[in-house]
This record gives C-alpha cells, sequence and structure tokens, in this order.
C-alpha cells in the first residue's frame, strides 16, 4: 500500500513502471520438477552472450511482434507470443487508480485489496491455495492513474484453464466479505499512525498537496486517516461496477500461447467483467505557486523536496527529459547531484531526480535527505546545481556516456517475460504506439545537446518550485568545500 522507489534507469515508461511491479512466481510441489526441467531446457537453448562476443557492442534487443485487438465488451487487448518457458503472463490495467477515488481517498485501493479475499464460495486462504496447487500465481496493487491485477500461469491447458478461471472470478465477481473489509481497513488505520513517524511521508504528503491542490492527485493512493473510516462495502461495489468495467482495461499477454489461444483466455476474462465503458480522463492539474513549507521533525536528519509540475506520458518531449535527467540526477554515481552533494561534499547519502509521467502532467521531482544543521545549505546548493544545469545543458561527453548507458541497459527492457508484459500494460494505457521501445531509443540515442537543453527548460524552471523539508531547526553551519576526499563521509543508511 506504499509507494515504491523508482528503478534507476526510468526511461521506458512504466511507473509505473514502477508502478505496475510484477509479482513473484512461486510453484506449488507438484508442479516444481516440471518448472525446473522446462527452466534448465530453456536456458539451455539460450548461449548467453558473453562480454567479448559483444565486442564492444550494445547486448542484442529483443524485438516485439506485438499483436493488438479488442474484446466483444470493448477491452484492448496486447499479446506478444514467446515459446521460450511453459508458462504465459497476463496484466490487466484498469484506469481504476486513485485519481478516481472522488470525495473517498482510498477507495480505489481498497476495491483493489479485496479483489482476492473472497468469492462465491471460496474466502481468501481458499482462492489462495487454489492458485498455489495450480503453480499459479495473483497479483494485484492500486497506484495513482491505474489499478492492475496479474495471473502468471503454466500454459498447459489442464493447469491454465483452472487458474483462469479463479483469476476471472476474483477479478470480475468477488464478493467484499466484511470481515475482510474490518482487517484491511484497520491495516490501513495502522499505517496512517507509523506515516506519523516518518518524516519522508509527512514531507510527501505535504509536497503533492502543495503541487496538486484540489487535483486528484493531490492525495495519497491509500487515502488519509479521516477518508477510509467512512468508507463503505457498498461504495466498493459501485466503484468496482463502474472501474472495472470490460471497457475500462487494457489486458497485456505474454507467453506460451498461440494468437487463438490468446484471443479466447481475453475473452474469458473480459466476459467476466462488468460491462461498461471506459472513464473518462482526469483533467490537467493547474499550475501551482511556488511555495516553501516546513514540518517540524526531531531527527538527526532533514528531509529536502524540491517539485514542480512536469509532463504526461504523451509529451514529446518524453525522451529528451529522460535523457535530461538521467544526467542531473536519475542514476546513480556521475550524475550533476550526486556529485555535487555527495561525492565532493559528503553531505547526503543519495540525491536523486526524476519526472513521472502519467495521464496528466505528473511531477518532477528532486529528493535527499542531509544533515539537520546543513540543510539549508544543502537546498540552496541542489538549487544552484539545477539553475547552472538548466543555464549550460550537459555536455557532449555527459551525452554520449549517458546514450551509451542507455543503449546497454535496453535489452534489460524486456529481458523476461515479466519486463514484456510490463512494457506492454503501459503501451496500451497510455495510447503510445507499438514501435514505442525502438521508437524511444532512435529518439534518445540521435539528441544533441541543444535538443537535451531546450526541453529542460521548457519543462523546468527555477522559480516555479515547490519545496518541503522535514526536520528539527537547528542553527546551520557552512557546507564543506568541495573536495575529491570529503572531510565527512555520508551518513550511513538513510533514516526511516
Amino acid at each position: 500500500m506504499s509507494d515504491h522507489k523508482k528503478p534507476r534507469l526510468a526511461v521506458f515508461g512504466l511507473i509505473a513502471v514502477a508502478v505496475i511491479g510484477s509479482a513473484a512466481f512461486y510453484f506449488s510441489k507438484t508442479d516444481e520438477s516440471v518448472a525446473s526441467e522446462a527452466l534448465d531446457k530453456a536456458k539451455a537453448s539460450q548461449k548467453l552472450q558473453s562480454l567479448t562476443e559483444l565486442n564492444g557492442k550494445a547486448p542484442s534487443h529483443r524485438k516485439l511482434d506485438v499483436q493488438t485487438w479488442n474484446t466483444a465488451e470493448g477491452a484492448k487487448v496486447l499479446f506478444v507470443e514467446a515459446r521460450e518457458l511453459p508458462m504465459f503472463d497476463m496484466r490487466l490495467i484498469f484506469a481504476a487508480g486513485s485519481s478516481q477515488d472522488g470525495d473517498a481517498p482510498g477507495l480505489a485501493l481498497l476495491t483493489n485489496a479485496m479483489l482476492n479475499e473472497g468469492v462465491a464460495g471460496k474466502d481468501v486462504s481458499v482462492i489462495a491455495q487454489g492458485f498455489e496447487g495450480l503453480g499459479a500465481d495473483f497479483g494485484n496493487g492500486a497506484f495513482k492513474d491505474m489499478a492492475v491485477a496479474s495471473l502468471r500461469s503454466l500454459s498447459a491447458a489442464d493447469k491454465r484453464e483452472p487458474a483462469l478461471k479463479l483469476f476471472a472470478e476474483v477479478v470480475g465477481k468477488p464478493t467484499f466479505p466484511a470481515d475482510s473489509f474490518t482487517r484491511i481497513k484497520n491495516q490501513m488505520l495502522a499505517g496512517f499512525e507509523y506515516q506519523k513517524q516518518n518524516p519522508g511521508k509527512l514531507a510527501s504528503l505535504e509536497l503533492m498537496n502543495r503541487l496538486y491542490g484540489d487535483h486528484p492527485y493531490a492525495h495519497a493512493s491509500d487515502g488519509t486517516a479521516k477518508s477510509v473510516p467512512a468508507i463503505t462495502l457498498e461504495q466498493l461495489r459501485e466503484f468496482h461496477q463502474k472501474a472495472y468495467a470490460a471497457g475500462n482495461v487494457v489486458i497485456a499477454l505474454v507467453g506460451d500461447l498461440s494468437r487463438a489461444e490468446a484471443e479466447a483466455i481475453a475473452a474469458q476474462v473480459s466476459a467476466a467483467l462488468p460491462k461498461g465503458p471506459a472513464l473518462p480522463k482526469i483533467p490537467q492539474p493547474a499550475e501551482p505557486k511556488a511555495s516553501i513549507g516546513h514540518i517540524e521533525f526531531p531527527s538527526k536528519q532533514t528531509n529536502l523536496m524540491l517539485a514542480q509540475l512536469g509532463i504526461d506520458r504523451d509529451d514529446p518531449d518524453y525522451a529528451a527529459l529522460s535523457m535530461g535527467n538521467q544526467i542531473l540526477g536519475g542514476g546513480g554515481f556521475g550524475t550533476r547531484l550526486m556529485s555535487e552533494v555527495r561525492e565532493k561534499r559528503g553531505l547526503a547519502y543519495g540525491v536523486y531526480s526524476g519526472f513521472t509521467p502519467m495521464q496528466a502532467r505528473g511531477p518532477f521531482m528532486i529528493n535527499l535527505q542531509t544533515r539537520a544543521e546543513m540543510s539549508e545549505g544543502t537546498l540552496k546548493l541542489v538549487q544552484d546545481v539545477l539553475a547552472d544545469y538548466l543555464k549550460t545543458g550537459p555536455t557532449e561527453k555527459e551525452l554520449d556516456d549517458a546514450k551509451r548507458e542507455l543503449a546497454g541497459s535496453f535489452p534489460l527492457s524486456t529481458a523476461s517475460n515479466a519486463d514484456i508484459v510490463g512494457q506492454l500494460g503501459a503501451i496500451g494505457f497510455y495510447n503510445l504506439p507499438l514501435s514505442h521501445l525502438e521508437d524511444f531509443m532512435q529518439q534518445s540515442q540521435n539528441l544533441t545537446v541543444e535538443q537535451v537543453k531546450a526541453a529542460l527548460n521548457k519543462h523546468l524552471s527555477t522559480d516555479k518550485m515547490v519545496i518541503v523539508s522535514a526536520g528539527p531547526t537547528v542553527p546551520q553551519k557552512p557546507l564543506p568545500a568541495p573536495s575529491d576526499k570529503p572531510a565527512e563521509q555520508p551518513l550511513g543508511v538513510p533514516e526511516h
């Protein structure tokens, strides 16, 4: 129910990518030997590329043959046939995230969390045992834009068919048992109590409220301690009926299936969902006023967060901004921010920046933790680094290095069926072209320093920042001078 940190190279579009995540896959004991044999056979048939064989070139990238169609009920389907392993991955992506909560923050997450708590004749434990006994895995989650439900199963008909039947019941006809509803609500309320002891979470909540105001993105996906107790089972049923409708879903399928089998699976799942159209897209947020806020919190460190509105997922500058951010603070060591804040001065364990493109304009954010007595100077340093970067843009070397890093990591975007199904889900949900991955890679490799600089200055401005800090008010000390070997090393693991 908590937000997840974004991966280092969040350039392929899933925040969702983050945001969707892939479920762990496990087999029951009865299927363990069959699965192991299949994996061994697949590994033996696919020779890995050695560094010698690459000879300085980028690893080969798996080109996807994406097939797409709509079901009779209006669900959009994207399918990639992958015969290497005797299994398949399916992910349903609904426009049913917290941006659809309306006046009941937490409704979308509660609805999603309750899906596998009960169906006719089966409670949560029977459902779990049903999937496990078939060597299948069910996963679910709810975020700002979307809610997901996923299934991984062996592709043999005797395992696939009962797993699909159970999955269709769970997603399409949940019973929302009252005892589970009470238990999950109590878990969420306990989480709100824990948040009071987490300065990073408190700062994040305040930041999003300042950044988005009365827009649906303003509230946390898990709602508030005030809103969650008031949500009723009837509200869950109504939300499921409209937000989990067949016309409001993208079905992503990857694995050991023929086109005919994929069509049958999509049709079965689509038919099990409530009937209804896609929900209207949420509006774009209004530009907020620059502001500075502080949350007093007893701690040795201060959390610093700087943000402004970024871009939506359709923005044509997506590739240029992704590349530009990678140089600023989207990567690890060697970025502008990490070099100045950690490597030269030892002020923080880590400092990161990132765009989060969504259906509407998502945030651009810089975040870090630093020593409380140096928080004001560190904030000024971060602002100066950003201002200088916008003024000068990346160097040719920085851009070339970022391109090489992207080329090297790009094959990982389709390295497994789970990776591919996540990419398909993003492509379908955000209505991207089927050639999106190749297009993105080509655009990124063709970028010039001037194009990256222009895109950054078009979308970012130092005078539009919304800034929130959380920590103690203490006398401030001057920052150490930059050095190849800082006198003080960064603090170890960040607090909380």
